[in-house]
C-alpha cells in the first residue's frame, strides 16, 4: 500500500496489532479527531510524541487504532475501545487544517521467513505464564489473563502488549519486523520483569505480616 494521510494521536502507551486498548478522549482537538474518524474510516494512529515537540518525528513507528466501541459522555468526553491494526512508519507530518496531528504514513509487515521454531515459542508461553501469575498477585483488581493465540506473530504481539515494561522497550517490540527477533527480545525481558515481581511480592508479603503484629528481623541469625 502506498503512503497515505492518517490522524495521529501521540501517546506514551504502545498499541500492538490485534490487541485491544481502552482510551479516554478529553482534549477538544482529540474529540474532534474522534468525531472525524467516526464519520470516516474509524481509524487513527497511535504513535510516540516527538523529541522536540508533541508532533511525532519522521521515522517514528506506530500502529493504526481501529475504533470498536465509543461511549460518549454528557460533557463531550468519550471512552473508547480500539484494536490494533497495521503498523506504520511516519514519513512526514502534513500541513493539515485539522486541530490534531496528521501525518503521511506507510504501512509495513513482518519480514517473511522470520518465524521462530516451536521450542522458543513454548519457552515464551511458560515464561509469560509465570510472569502474569505474579503480576496478577500484585494488582488490587486482578487483571484477566489474555487469551494467547496459537500463531507465532499474533502470539508475540499479544504478549508484547500484556507485559508491563518501559514504553521504549515496547516501541522496540513494535518496530521489529522479525517475529524471531521479537520473541528473542521477550525471552530476555520476561525473566527480568519476573524477578522484579518476585522481589516486589516478597516485600508485599512481609509488609502484610508486619502489619498484623509480626516481627521482621533485620539482624542476622546466630551462627
Amino acid at each position: 500500500m502506498p503512503p497515505y494521510p492518517l490522524a495521529l494521536f501521540p501517546l506514551d502507551v504502545v498499541l500492538f496489532p490485534g490487541t485491544p486498548l481502552p482510551l479516554h478522549i478529553f482534549e477538544p482537538r482529540y474529540r474532534q479527531m474522534l468525531a472525524d474518524c467516526l464519520t470516516g474510516d474509524s481509524r487513527f494512529g497511535i504513535v510516540g510524541a516527538g523529541h522536540e515537540a508533541e508532533a511525532p518525528d519522521p521515522g517514528a513507528v506506530g500502529c493504526a487504532a481501529e475504533i470498536r466501541g465509543n461511549e460518549r459522555l454528557p460533557d463531550g468526553r468519550s471512552n473508547i475501545v480500539v484494536v490494533g491494526g497495521a503498523r506504520f512508519v511516519v514519513q512526514r507530518m502534513l500541513d493539515d487544517p485539522a486541530p490534531y496531528h496528521v501525518g503521511l504514513v506507510e504501512e509495513f509487515d513482518e519480514r517473511p521467513g522470520t518465524l521462530p521454531g516451536a521450542e522458543p515459542l513454548g519457552v515464551l508461553r511458560e515464561l509469560f505464564a509465570r510472569y502474569f501469575d505474579l503480576y496478577q498477585s500484585l494488582q488490587d483488581a486482578e487483571p484477566e489473563a489474555p487469551e494467547l493465540p496459537d500463531e507465532p506473530i499474533p502470539l508475540s504481539f499479544t504478549i508484547s502488549a500484556a507485559v508491563d515494561c518501559e514504553a521504549a522497550v515496547k516501541r522496540r517490540l513494535l518496530a521489529t519486523r522479525s517475529t524471531d527477533e521479537r520473541v528473542a527480545l521477550l525471552l530476555q525481558v520476561l525473566p527480568v520483569l519476573t524477578r522484579a515481581l518476585e522481589s516486589a511480592l516478597g516485600i508485599h508479603r512481609r509488609a502484610r505480616r508486619n502489619g498484623k503484629g509480626g516481627v521482621h528481623s533485620v539482624l542476622p541469625a546466630d551462627s
